[in-house]
Protein backbone atom coordinates (compact mmCIF):
# COMPACT_ATOMS: atom_id res chain seq x y z
CA UNK A 1 0.00 0.00 0.00
CA UNK A 2 1.36 3.45 -0.83
CA UNK A 3 0.55 6.15 1.21
CA UNK A 4 -0.47 8.97 -1.12
CA UNK A 5 1.39 11.90 0.46
CA UNK A 6 4.49 9.76 0.21
CA UNK A 7 4.81 8.87 -3.34
CA UNK A 8 8.15 7.19 -2.54
CA UNK A 9 7.30 4.96 0.23
CA UNK A 10 5.14 1.18 0.71
CA UNK A 11 3.28 2.26 4.39
CA UNK A 12 1.93 0.02 6.51
CA UNK A 13 0.01 0.12 10.00
CA UNK A 14 0.41 -3.18 11.61
CA UNK A 15 -2.06 -3.23 15.31
CA UNK A 16 1.20 -5.06 17.30
CA UNK A 17 3.18 -3.38 19.66
CA UNK A 18 6.53 -1.91 18.13
CA UNK A 19 8.85 -4.81 19.39
CA UNK A 20 6.68 -7.40 17.42
CA UNK A 21 6.59 -4.85 14.31
CA UNK A 22 10.88 -4.77 14.27
CA UNK A 23 10.89 -8.65 14.28
CA UNK A 24 8.19 -8.94 11.39
CA UNK A 25 9.65 -6.16 9.29
CA UNK A 26 12.73 -7.57 9.76
CA UNK A 27 11.84 -11.12 8.97
CA UNK A 28 9.84 -10.03 5.60
CA UNK A 29 13.35 -8.06 4.80
CA UNK A 30 15.22 -11.80 4.96
CA UNK A 31 12.48 -13.09 3.06
CA UNK A 32 13.13 -10.90 -0.12
CA UNK A 33 17.26 -10.97 0.41
CA UNK A 34 17.77 -8.14 2.18
CA UNK A 35 19.34 -7.64 5.79
CA UNK A 36 19.78 -4.90 8.36
CA UNK A 37 23.10 -3.36 8.14
CA UNK A 38 22.33 -0.01 10.51
CA UNK A 39 19.96 0.63 12.86
CA UNK A 40 19.38 4.11 13.78
CA UNK A 41 17.01 4.75 17.75
CA UNK A 42 15.75 7.77 17.26
CA UNK A 43 14.31 7.43 20.85
CA UNK A 44 17.97 7.09 22.04
CA UNK A 45 19.47 9.69 19.81
CA UNK A 46 16.66 12.08 20.73
CA UNK A 47 16.91 11.18 24.82
CA UNK A 48 21.19 11.59 24.90
CA UNK A 49 21.41 14.52 22.62
CA UNK A 50 18.57 16.62 23.41
CA UNK A 51 17.55 15.55 26.54
CA UNK A 52 13.97 14.73 24.72
CA UNK A 53 11.34 11.97 25.08
CA UNK A 54 9.96 10.59 21.75
CA UNK A 55 8.13 7.65 20.71
CA UNK A 56 9.85 4.70 19.75
CA UNK A 57 11.36 5.01 16.42
CA UNK A 58 13.87 3.26 14.53
CA UNK A 59 15.48 3.83 10.64
CA UNK A 60 17.08 0.71 9.69
CA UNK A 61 19.09 0.61 6.55
CA UNK A 62 18.37 -2.44 4.74
CA UNK A 63 20.87 -3.94 1.84
CA UNK A 64 20.18 -7.23 -0.32
CA UNK A 65 24.07 -7.43 -1.42
CA UNK A 66 23.32 -8.67 -5.22
CA UNK A 67 20.44 -5.88 -6.01
CA UNK A 68 23.67 -3.27 -4.38
CA UNK A 69 26.51 -4.46 -6.36
CA UNK A 70 24.74 -4.53 -9.66
CA UNK A 71 23.32 -1.13 -8.88
CA UNK A 72 26.96 0.43 -7.67
CA UNK A 73 28.59 -1.28 -11.32
CA UNK A 74 26.22 0.33 -12.75
CA UNK A 75 26.39 4.03 -11.38
CA UNK A 76 28.30 4.46 -8.42
CA UNK A 77 27.12 7.49 -7.42
CA UNK A 78 24.14 5.29 -6.42
CA UNK A 79 25.44 4.42 -3.40
CA UNK A 80 24.22 7.78 -2.21
CA UNK A 81 21.35 6.07 -1.83
CA UNK A 82 22.24 3.45 -0.13
CA UNK A 83 21.15 0.88 2.10
CA UNK A 84 17.46 1.48 1.76
CA UNK A 85 15.84 2.68 4.78
CA UNK A 86 12.76 1.45 6.41
CA UNK A 87 11.26 2.99 9.29
CA UNK A 88 9.13 1.71 11.92
CA UNK A 89 7.89 3.71 14.81
CA UNK A 90 5.32 3.55 17.07
CA UNK A 91 1.84 5.48 16.71
CA UNK A 92 1.26 8.35 19.13
CA UNK A 93 -1.26 6.78 22.19
CA UNK A 94 0.13 3.17 21.71
CA UNK A 95 -2.07 1.85 18.70
CA UNK A 96 -0.20 0.23 16.97
CA UNK A 97 3.18 0.45 14.16
CA UNK A 98 3.77 2.06 11.57
CA UNK A 99 6.26 0.39 8.95
CA UNK A 100 7.17 2.75 5.82
CA UNK A 101 9.47 0.84 3.29
CA UNK A 102 11.31 2.89 0.23
CA UNK A 103 10.31 2.82 -3.18
CA UNK A 104 13.53 2.87 -4.72
CA UNK A 105 11.53 4.08 -7.87
CA UNK A 106 10.29 7.06 -6.14
CA UNK A 107 13.80 7.82 -4.81
CA UNK A 108 15.62 7.75 -8.17
CA UNK A 109 13.01 9.24 -10.37
CA UNK A 110 13.95 9.01 -14.17
CA UNK A 111 16.76 6.62 -14.57
CA UNK A 112 18.79 7.08 -17.69
CA UNK A 113 20.79 3.78 -17.41
CA UNK A 114 18.74 0.40 -18.17
CA UNK A 115 21.03 -1.92 -15.85
CA UNK A 116 19.87 0.10 -13.22
CA UNK A 117 16.64 0.51 -13.74
CA UNK A 118 16.50 -2.92 -13.89
CA UNK A 119 17.78 -2.91 -10.50
CA UNK A 120 15.81 -0.94 -9.16
CA UNK A 121 12.47 -2.60 -10.66
CA UNK A 122 13.69 -6.06 -9.05
CA UNK A 123 14.55 -3.61 -5.49
CA UNK A 124 11.40 -2.04 -5.79
CA UNK A 125 9.54 -5.29 -6.60
CA UNK A 126 10.83 -6.93 -3.38
CA UNK A 127 10.48 -4.10 -1.22
CA UNK A 128 6.96 -4.20 -1.84
CA UNK A 129 6.38 -7.53 -1.22
CA UNK A 130 7.95 -6.57 2.16
CA UNK A 131 4.81 -4.13 2.39
CA UNK A 132 2.36 -6.83 1.30
CA UNK A 133 3.58 -9.23 3.84
CA UNK A 134 3.60 -6.98 7.07
CA UNK A 135 -0.03 -6.08 5.40
CA UNK A 136 -1.29 -9.39 4.86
Amino acid sequence: MTDPVFDYAFTVHLNVPYEDARDKTEAALNEQGFGVLTEIDMRQTFRSKLDLEFRKYAILGACNPSLAIRALSAEPRVGLLLPCNVIVYEDEGGGGTTVSVVDPIGMLGDIDSAELQSVADDARSRLSRVADALSG
